[in-house]
């Protein structure tokens, strides 16, 4: 039986009135690799940080067998004591102007260095690069402890976890499986609870219906003629009288029926945008954005040399490469502000009719931290307020929050706020610059939604797969210091560069087994000069050239 390494009791943890977390039981055993799941703002990260011990309930307790090791998603990390590790996530020595990617690589380094039983992860892959996305999962596979995983990156979420914490209201429900067994229950539900719903209503209907029908027949009952005896009066009044009373009984009884139904709440779901967003002010020329480059470089060492970029209209380019080659110093250019050491040679030229938004990590820089966010994104937005606030309710702000001023929002919450604010503005053309960082998974997948409905031109720099997938037509690449763009996701590319390899290798087979047919023809009738035993030597070679081709 697997060691318990962690365990919580009674949990209990408030920020002012809020009730944050509201937990009874939860167990970590040695080998558990768990994904814990939830909206932006629902307690992940506090939860991490009670596991690891540097916060304390308010009431219960967190038993902990262990030491545990937290990979936060800021601040900084100790320097890794094992010096493999740090050279293996090229986590770079403590000093001022470290990247994202490279504060994320120190974080990775020093927590893996101390091979604890017990890791935290919120969040690892923020900033990474493909390259070290897939060296951090191989990692984590291996893990000999006990994994406890905050993620937005659902291939992640896959790839690693066999249990799945869906942290809701403050409580934690426990899914055996990983992340597809979750989702899929999850639409289970939902679809029941659609069904439950769906029959609810129509009950509630058939029922009020008929408690209308009965109201109806009791008013239509005759009361007795003025000219009718009295005897026959009185028979008819206790005859209109028990009808009357029949009906009414009946219809308190439907009534009854209806106090006493159990109530089912309408299951949430995401609001349906009808006006298209980014088309108020189309571009007509076929492109939006042209950059001749010279020469791009950051302190001295070049990023892009005698290359080129264009951005077709109405095209969603992934712009992709790995930490460092110069995503976000090339975006900074586009935005004529670039950073200190950073030298430009060439030019950047927009359309006169774009009107370009701009997403960054900071979001200090366009939200107004003492206005609530409705006001923030309306600020300059000329659409109207109920488009506003479906496209914060498709972002998961549920509807009060709309009042909340910036400065109460978390991290995930800000970014919210900052991509609505984005998409409602007059603009046809949005550069983003990690715009999943920081996000849930279901404001993920809803922002999927919107930007791939999206009329105007996008340029988002992403290291997130999936949401580069689905969201992008095309990419650009940085390669040997140029741009190389292809017309598609990079599941289309790799599956063109799979196409072509398995084109060539099928030619290198026929060209093998004509070369064999050759040579069984020649064994078969030598010609002057041949020698059977040299012909089958190169015979069998060939073969086995062909077996491993085959075989690969």
């Amino acid at each position: 039986m697997a060691k318990l390494l962690a365990s919580v009791q009674d949990l209990r943890l408030s920020f002012g009135e809020r009730e944050l977390l509201h937990i009874d039981n939860l167990e970590i055993f040695d080998g558990d690799r768990i994904g814990l799941i939830g909206e932006n703002g629902a307690g992940k990260s506090t939860l991490l940080s009670l596991l690891a011990g540097s916060r304390v309930p308010d009431e219960g307790t967190v038993r902990l067998l262990c030491e545990p090791a937290l990979i936060g998603q800021q601040g900084a990390a100790a320097d890794a004591e094992d010096r493999h590790i740090s050279s293996l996530f090229r986590a770079p020595e403590e000093h001022g102007g470290l990247s994202g990617g490279e504060q994320t690589r120190r974080r990775i380094a020093s927590a893996f260095s101390s091979r604890t039983r017990l890791l935290l992860a919120d969040e690892p892959t923020t900033d990474l690069d493909g390259q070290g996305i897939a060296l951090l999962t191989r990692h984590l596979r291996d893990y000999p402890g006990a994994l406890v995983l905050v993620s937005h990156d659902r291939n992640l979420l896959r790839t690693i976890c066999r249990r799945i914490w869906y942290l809701e209201d403050g409580h934690v429900t426990d899914f055996p499986g990983g992340y597809d067994a979750f989702r899929a229950e999850q639409d289970r539900q939902r679809e029941r609870a659609q069904f439950e719903y769906d029959q609810y209503r129509g009950e509630q209907a058939r029922l009020k219906a008929a408690a209308q029908k009965m109201a109806e027949r009791a008013s239509s009952v005759r009361k007795a003629p003025s000219r009718m005896g009295n005897s026959e009066a009185r028979l008819h009044t206790r005859e209109w009288t028990d009808a009357v009373l029949q009906l009414s009984h009946a219809k308190r009884t439907l009534q009854n029926r209806m106090e006493q139904m159990e109530v089912k709440e309408k299951p949430r779901s995401l609001p349906d945008i009808r006006m298209k967003l980014g088309v108020a002010h189309p571009v007509g020329a076929r492109t939006v954005l042209g950059l001749r480059c010279d020469s791009l470089e950051a302190g001295g060492t070049p990023l892009l040399q005698n290359t080129a970029l264009s951005l077709p209209t109405g095209s969603k380019t992934a712009l992709l490469g790995p930490n460092g080659c110069g995503k976000t110093t090339l975006l900074s250019v586009l935005a004529d502000s670039p950073p200190k050491g950073v030298t430009f040679r060439g030019n950047v030229r927009f359309n006169p009719e774009a009107r370009v938004g701009w997403f960054d990590q900071h979001h200090d820089r366009t939200l107004r931290a003492d206005r609530t966010v409705l006001e923030n994104i309306m600020e300059e937005s000329s659409l109207p307020e109920s488009l506003a606030r479906t496209v914060l309710a498709c972002l998961g702000f549920p509807r009060e929050d709309a009042f909340k001023p910036v400065s109460m929002l978390s991290g995930g919450e800000r970014a919210k706020t900052a991509l609505a604010r984005l998409l409602l503005m007059d603009c046809n053309l949005l550069i983003l610059d990690e715009p999943t960082n920081h996000l849930d998974l279901f404001t993920l997948e809803a922002l999927e939604e919107l930007l791939t409905g999206y009329g105007g031109t996008l340029l988002f720099v992403s290291h997130d797969e999936a949401f580069v997938n689905r969201v992008a037509t095309r990419t650009v690449r940085f390669e040997n210091c140029a741009l190389a763009a292809f017309e598609g996701t990079p599941a289309q590319q790799a599956e063109t560069a799979r196409a072509r390899e398995s084109g060539r290798q099928q030619m290198d087979i026929t060209l093998l087994e004509m070369r064999m047919a050759d040579l069984a023809a020649r064994m078969a009738k030598p010609k002057k000069g041949d020698r059977p035993d040299q012909l089958n030597a190169e015979y069998l070679a060939l073969a086995e050239e062909l077996r491993l081709l085959k075989q690969s």
